[in-house]
């Protein structure tokens, strides 16, 4: 059966179709949550990244609001406009500590609007940042656009809800400015700041950015030296700077997201191994990796603080999403693997994959449980839910092309209780459609 599909009022309500009461069966699922927040890039098919051609358009890009109580026989996705691009980091949403506001960037922006074949050439840089009112989640609302400088790649919100922080690509705004820092007050934005980061080179890619959960402390990713720094946001009369706090840390390959553990005592990585001497960029890299760091490891000659990469284990093909699980306990990757290639492409694989991690709750240290594939296209997000024993993984597209658009697809996090310490990850038979082009999500606790 196909998802039901219907509008009210210029919002676009996707329903899942359920069996009949009669004889009906579901397994204990309590995948727990207010709500995931999901965004989609309609303009685009998977294989536009190896061929540019963009391919038919399927609707328009959204903001996807899953709101989670009741039975979750009954969930849908309450779908509005939200310009965005998929070509970029997973990160281009982010809400607000309270649930009521959500921000999403415009990286590119839209194509063409006719069905005349377009490539990637045929759109640009964008410059905007879109404001949500998520204060009813069953109709969510635009309450403004932002104008923000040219291609920005991730946005972040602070712990304390008082600011937003926006990377920018150095093909863009990020050649002279890669970062701004918007004030936050009442869910509307202030006018930015765009203050200099000690030590940073002209013309690297700043490509992610996390607050720590308790300080307005900076982790900073830096995809073309490949390494991570930290800033400690300092205000005073003389208005907002940056101040390094501890030594920089260097990783690994084409890093592409940043993560702090909950207790704000490590910062996670993934390293995707995409550059220039990978054939096709990015089509044969190899393995990925996921990089635990431990701050505060000791005390550098000078009594500054010393952070130390502590810790890595090998993950699926091209991890572009990561997620830290709420309890501290798991670190997760979304691997594309290559299936988003062409059909005809012998390269191809007809799987993606996830790679689950223990995170020592001591040392920080990574322990992989396991990489678990799937059938679906270019999984470039995930998140935990607020128990830390679900997942739910944001699928692009679909390689059953009688399922119609993207998918919001939920695994649990399992084992056999009579083997003590075993874990492992199932895909359940629970899945909520979304619009085509899935790429970055949120959960609102």
């Amino acid at each position: 059966m196909k998802p039901i599909i219907s509008f009210l009022a210029g919002t676009t309500i996707l329903l899942l179709p359920v069996a009949s009461a009669a004889n009906d069966r579901f397994p204990a699922f309590d995948f727990q949550g207010t709500a995931i927040l999901s965004v989609s890039d309609a303009d685009m098919v998977a294989s536009a990244y190896v061929d540019g051609q963009l391919g038919p358009r399927e609707g328009t890009d959204a903001l996807s609001v899953i709101a989670l109580g009741g039975d979750p026989r009954d969930w849908q996705a309450v779908e509005i406009e939200a310009p965005n691009s998929v070509a970029g980091p997973p990160a281009v949403i982010d809400v607000t500590p309270d649930g009521q506001t959500a921000f999403v960037i415009e990286t590119f922006t839209q194509r063409p609007d006719n069905d005349d074949p377009h490539t990637f050439g045929d759109i640009g840089f964008g410059n905007r940042i879109s404001v949500f009112d998520l204060s009813d989640p069953a109709a969510p609302t635009l309450e403004r656009e932002v104008q923000t400088l040219t291609r920005p790649d991730a946005l972040r919100v602070s712990s304390d809800g008082a600011w937003l922080a926006v990377t920018f690509n150095n093909e863009g705004a990020g050649s002279e400015t890669p970062l701004a820092l918007y004030p936050i007050a009442d869910g509307d934005l202030g006018e930015p700041v765009t203050p200099d980061i000690p030590g940073w080179t002209a013309g690297h890619r700043l490509i992610d950015v996390d607050w720590h959960p308790d300080e307005l402390l900076l982790a900073l990713l830096n995809e073309t030296g490949a390494d991570v720094r930290f800033m400690l946001l300092a205000i005073n009369d003389d208005g907002v700077s940056l101040e390094p706090y501890g030594n920089v840390v260097e990783t690994e390959k084409a890093q592409y997201r940043v993560e702090f553990t909950p207790d704000g005592r490590n910062v996670i990585v993934n390293a995707l191994y995409w550059g220039a001497d990978v054939a096709g960029y990015w089509i044969e890299a190899p393995d990925g990796s996921l990089l635990s760091i431990r701050l505060n490891a000791g005390e550098a000659a000078d009594g500054t603080p010393r952070h130390a990469l502590i810790s890595r284990i090998a993950t699926g093909v091209s991890p572009e999403g990561l997620a830290v699980s709420p309890d501290g306990r798991f670190a997760l990757t979304t691997n594309l693997e290559r299936s988003y290639l062409p059909y005809d492409d012998p390269r191809i694989t007809w799987y993606s994959s996830l790679t689950l991690a223990a995170i020592d709750p001591q040392t920080g240290a990574l322990t992989k449980i396991g990489d678990y594939r799937y059938d679906g296209i270019l999984p470039e997000a995930a998140v935990f839910d607020a128990s830390s024993r679900y997942v739910a993984v944001a699928t692009f597209d679909q390689f059953d092309d009688r399922r119609q658009g993207g998918s919001i697809d939920f695994w649990r996090i399992t084992g056999d209780p009579l083997k003590p310490g075993e874990i492992t990850m199932i895909e359940t038979d629970h899945a909520v459609p979304v619009t085509r082009g899935a790429h970055s999500m949120v959960l609102i606790p």
